[in-house]
């Protein structure tokens, strides 16, 4: 026989109380002698008899109905093995650990804690030699063992819903498996659900309070090219994925170990919020950076980390006959310029160059037609001022189909100083220009140029003659961008160089160049990341050493792989903490990362018993995972052996009968 709630069999101390009655009411009279009482002697003595007999008939009675009483409530069974034959001796408890379980229940518990109890409860049902299974492919723990690492289990960020699910193989469908959850409607799919249709699975969901959980949705600043010592406006998205509206949450930002800002708002169930602060790096190293929310009893989520590091010099190559933009581009720390002729160009320079100027060359020849479509297939941006030259059209043509720019069509016959045609002034609400024509745009003299050819609207234009014909447009290439002008610069096509106008698009084309391979943060449950391949680390070739991620005494190695000049981590299975993580190549530091918890955690609508019992198969039970388990205790009752708790609550009535009856008629 086993016991389903061992922990009251502490009641049976009870039955120590009515043995202490009757001790009490057993306590020696006073001798007292009369003359002439020898008569009555022999029918005091058989009295006296009777009384002691009913005494103790009434203290069995009493000991006897505590005892059913409190074995009743302990839910006791008589073990059956017919389940685990069946099973071969195998059984699957899936517990979800993921972040939300730490949500309160009615009771004020965390869910996880109530799941590992249930857990634990539903392992010792079982008969000794039975194994269990704690993920799908987990074999071979016994009961203690399970146990053990049911109260050494932790909450972790890295967790995803559908894999908590039983496997589909074969090898599950003579197994039961029982699982143990929130079910958050983000992190399991419907599909999902109807794909259990075998086996004997049942679940238990187990639903929290209703309350309001504040989280970090994303963080966003509004120029990518981060500069030291200067005012950034950094942009918040905050959700409410719970289900209660939080009023008056702070928020606060800290830049290393400085508070940058701090406020309060108020963030209504399912809404979100956009706020904006002011901050600033102050000099040119990675700065760590956190976004803290101050709702509370949910706080697994309350910190987005993500990183700050200030943009290094975007490079420049300008091939043609001179170097036109020097002095625009030379003059500007924020760009590294290099100039080289059509013959001369270091092919080096230019698969390390974020903008490519290819300016009026009389022809393109094939190498470096094919240096410039790698260029832009990496992530660098193109830009192709036509010539002015006939000859060279065809490997132009050439050039812009294989930038993706589509067909262009050239004007029969353009000849320096042919009539040119003013362009239009941009739109206010043009990316592009944002901040270049002030709060106000007025009417202001345009450049004026004499295209020499014209395309397909298969691009994005960002400048146009005032007869709607592109003079400057964007097309998509590979992993960058080609911009294509409709004019030569030459003083005979455009007098756009001596427009103020000039320098300004030079800048923008340069700084929409420039590539931020790490971005500020990234999410544990993402299966990879790709950073740009470090300088120091490409420069150690075959010798390299396994990077690993360091954070405080915890590394681990990611799967990691070199493509193309770029580096390819895999975020390791155990890496279930946010935090920062510093990327080592042996004891030198690379860089710096931010981690944080899937925001699909930090929702916490999930499916009620209802909704899943109408999703799942005809093979899956569905039980009320609260309510302090009683749903699964009747289950594991009548599935390990038949119940015996109605038995000892009837000898509990009987016996309480039996006293009444004993006080009342003993006499």
């Amino acid at each position: 026989m086993g016991f389903l709630f061992p922990g009251f069999l502490v009641g049976l101390v009870t039955v120590a109380v009515p043995i202490i009655i009757h001790l009490l009411e057993l306590r020696r009279p006073q001798r007292v002698l009369f003359t002439n009482t020898g008569f009555i002697r022999e029918v005091e003595l058989v009295a006296n008899r009777q009384r002691k007999v009913r005494q103790w008939l009434i203290l069995a009675a009493r000991v006897l109905g505590l005892m059913a009483l409190v074995l009743m409530f302990c839910q006791p069974f008589l073990t059956g093995q017919t389940a685990v034959n069946q099973s071969n001796g195998v059984v699957s408890v899936l517990v979800d650990a993921s972040e939300s379980m730490l949500a309160r229940g009615d009771v004020g518990r965390p869910l996880l804690e109530e799941v590992k109890e249930q857990a634990a409860t539903l392992v010792k049902g079982y008969a000794g030699a039975t194994h269990f299974r704690l993920a799908n492919r987990a074999v071979g723990y016994t009961g203690a063992v399970v146990q053990r690492k049911l109260d050494e289990l932790r909450p972790s960020a890295q967790l995803a819903g559908d894999e908590l699910l039983p496997s589909t193989d074969e090898e599950f469908t003579n197994e039961p498996a029982y699982v143990f959850s929130d079910f958050q409607k983000t992190a399991i799919t419907p599909t999902r659900l109807r794909e259990m249709t075998q086996g004997r699975i049942t679940l238990l969901p187990f639903v929290a309070a209703p309350q309001g959980n504040v989280y970090v949705d994303s963080v966003w600043f509004d120029d990518a090219f981060v500069r030291a010592q200067t005012n950034l406006v950094l942009h918040v998205r905050l959700r409410n994925g719970g289900a209660v509206t939080v009023p008056q949450c702070p928020v606060k930002v800290f830049v290393g170990k400085r508070q940058a800002a701090a406020l309060e708002t108020t963030v209504a169930a399912g809404a979100r919020a956009d706020l904006q602060f002011q901050v600033q790096v102050p000099d040119n190293k990675v700065a760590l950076c956190r976004v803290v929310t101050g709702d509370a009893p949910i706080v697994f989520d309350n910190t987005f980390y993500f990183v700050l590091q200030p943009a290094s010099a975007i490079r420049v190559l300008e091939i043609g006959a001179e170097p036109l933009t020097r002095a625009a581009y030379g003059n500007e720390p924020l760009f590294a310029y290099s100039f080289a002729t059509a013959g001369g160009v270091d092919y080096g320079v230019l698969r390390a160059a974020d903008l490519v100027l290819v300016r009026e060359l009389e022809t393109v020849s094939a190498g470096l037609r094919e240096a410039l479509v790698a260029a832009a297939k990496r992530g660098a941006s193109v830009v192709v001022v036509p010539g002015a030259a006939t000859a060279g059209r065809d490997s132009y043509q050439s050039l812009f189909r294989a930038l993706g720019a589509g067909e262009t069509q050239w004007e029969p016959a353009v000849a320096a100083g042919a009539e040119q045609q003013e362009l239009a002034l941009p739109g206010k609400n043009d990316g592009f220009f944002r901040d270049v024509f002030g709060a106000q745009q007025r009417a202001v003299a345009m450049p004026r140029a004499a295209p020499v050819l014209r395309w397909t609207r298969t691009g994005a234009d960002i400048l146009r003659f005032k007869n709607g014909e592109s003079y400057l447009a964007a097309f998509g290439s590979g992993a960058g961008k080609a911009y294509v002008f409709a004019a030569p610069f030459a003083a005979g096509y455009s007098d756009f160089t001596r427009h103020a106008l000039f320098v300004p698009v030079l800048y923008r084309l340069a700084m929409q160049s420039y590539r931020r391979a790490q971005l500020p943060a990234y999410r544990l449950t993402q299966a990879a990341l790709t950073l740009e391949l470090p300088e120091a680390l490409g420069a150690a070739g075959g010798e390299r050493t396994p990077l690993r991620l360091v954070r405080g005494a915890t590394g681990l190695v990611p799967g990691q792989r070199v493509l193309g000049g770029q580096l390819r981590l895999e975020v390791p299975p155990g890496m279930g903490e946010p935090g920062f993580y510093q990327l080592k190549n042996g004891g030198k530091v690379l860089t710096t990362l931010a981690f944080n918890a899937d925001k699909r955690e930090s929702e916490l609508a999930a499916y009620s018993a209802a909704e899943l019992r109408a999703l799942v198969g005809p093979n899956v039970r569905v039980l009320e995972g609260g309510a302090g388990g009683t749903a699964l205790a009747q289950l594991r009752a009548g599935e390990t052996g038949r119940p015996l708790w109605r038995y000892f609550l009837v000898l509990a009535l009987v016996c309480l009968l039996a006293e009444a009856a004993l006080v009342r008629f003993g006499r």
